[in-house]
């Protein structure tokens, strides 16, 4: 979970790395391998994104409350 701007700038860099790997990916791998491959950087990328929605639609002075 995000707790304050300097993770969500991390984030969203590694949700950039991550996307420029699919891009690379879609030319180099072979149809075969292609979903195989993808599959992980996906969910990653979906879990991380949906990471900074949460954080960046709460307020600032909202508690962060973390998982059980």
């Amino acid at each position: 979970m995000i707790q304050d701007d300097t993770e969500l700038k991390t984030t969203q860099q590694r949700i950039a790395h991550f996307q420029e790997i699919l891009l690379q990916l879609r030319v180099k791998a072979t149809p075969e391998e292609f979903s195989l491959v993808t599959s992980g950087y996906r969910a990653e990328i979906e879990k991380m994104q949906e990471e900074v929605l949460e954080y960046l639609t709460r307020h600032a002075c909202e508690p962060i409350s973390l998982p059980l």
